[in-house]
């Protein structure tokens, strides 16, 4: 059965996983095995990513790439295979989110949301799949969002950007499944990151709305995520194809408590 979750000769590429989620997701994949690859916009952050990883052990290959850029990603796509090895697994891990109420947000904005949330996983995948496909199979992972299933204030353009998603998941599973190519989601719930520490501090209104809204009763890790991405990148999980697992400890199942 370990056999089955082992990634072992495995060339992984993690968009903007010089920190965070991304990096999370990384160290499980590296721990399973595999050769990781990863990207950031800009130099500094590749290098401190690389410096990183190095702590924990692992040999990162870091890159600058704007995911966003056609041509730059094609073009470190094609240096990844020349010196690292053709990607195996690919985890669209890179976004933003611009919390702005809608009648508030210009449409520059919105469209800047949807470049890298939607258009940059599009980018990315398109790019990878001809190897993949040369390489007998593949493994996609996007990480969507539960604003793949929900709305809220101030995050329009993120959860049009994520519902599509979704979307492009189920409609890459359709169109290369025949390949043995796999694509799903990971749709993490509420994370605690340092992009969330002002939110989660004792007292903060949001912080006890989350806690309140959450069957497991707490906030998410980024280890939380390790798991389940494994398993996806994973031939465990050779016959599931355009799900989205969502990784929130239980809030889209759960209606919320009644009102004392």
């Amino acid at each position: 059965m370990a056999d089955q979750f082992s990634l072992k000769g495995k060339v992984a590429l993690v968009t903007g996983a010089s920190y965070g989620i991304g990096m999370a997701i990384a160290k499980a994949f590296a721990a399973a095995g595999a050769t990781i690859t990863f990207n950031d916009i800009k130099q500094e952050l590749v290098e401190k990513g690389v410096e990183e990883y190095k702590k924990s052990g692992i040999e990162a290959h870091g890159y600058v790439c704007d995911v966003t850029n056609e041509d730059q990603v094609d073009a470190m796509v094609a240096q990844i295979a020349k010196e690292v090895g053709v990607i195996d697994i690919l985890v669209n891990n890179a976004g933003i989110i611009k919390r702005i109420p809608m009648i508030e947000m210009k449409a520059s904005e919105f469209r800047q949301v949807i470049d890298v949330d939607l258009n940059a996983p599009f980018i990315v995948s398109k790019a990878v799949i001809p190897g993949m496909i040369q390489k007998g199979g593949g493994k996609i992972i996007n990480i969507c969002s539960m604003m793949s299933e929900l709305g809220r204030e101030t995050v329009s353009a993120y959860a049009a950007a994520k519902g599509g998603l979704k979307m492009l998941t189920r409609n890459i599973a359709s169109e290369y499944g025949e390949y043995n190519i796999q694509c799903n989601g990971i749709g993490p719930g509420y994370i605690a990151t340092p992009q969330t520490a002002p939110l989660r501090e004792e007292g903060h209104p949001f912080n006890s709305f989350i806690i309140a809204k959450t069957p497991a009763a707490r906030w998410g890790t980024p280890e939380d995520l390790q798991g389940p991405a494994v398993f996806l990148a994973s031939s465990a999980s050779d016959f599931v194809n355009g799900h989205v697992l969502y990784v929130d400890g239980g809030i889209l199942a759960y209606i919320g408590k009644q009102p004392k």
